[in-house]
């Protein structure tokens, strides 16, 4: 992977991981590297389920796997946020 690519991939991650906490009601205290890495991994777990479906390579914008990303990044952000929520108290 070259470094335009990796740079490509941690803006996208950025913005699925916004987006993710977003949707989610409430604060979350996620550290801006948490909230990263949530939104790097939705995005290529996302990516490979719209591969899996077919839904991967349409003609335009990609909606269907847009969504998928940020549902997966709401849900990770979900999951880390109530995990640390509980070891806080």
């Amino acid at each position: 992977m070259e470094i335009s690519g990796i740079f490509s991939a941690l803006i996208i991650g950025l913005v699925i991981g916004a987006l993710g906490r977003l949707v989610i009601p409430g604060k979350q205290d996620l550290k801006i590297w948490v909230t990263l890495l949530i939104g790097v991994v939705a995005a290529l777990l996302g990516t490979l389920v719209a591969s899996v479906i077919g839904v991967a390579d349409t003609r335009g914008i990609d909606w269907i796997e847009l969504a998928l990303q940020v549902g997966l990044a709401a849900a990770g952000v979900a999951v880390i946020s109530g995990a640390s929520a509980r070891r806080k108290s």
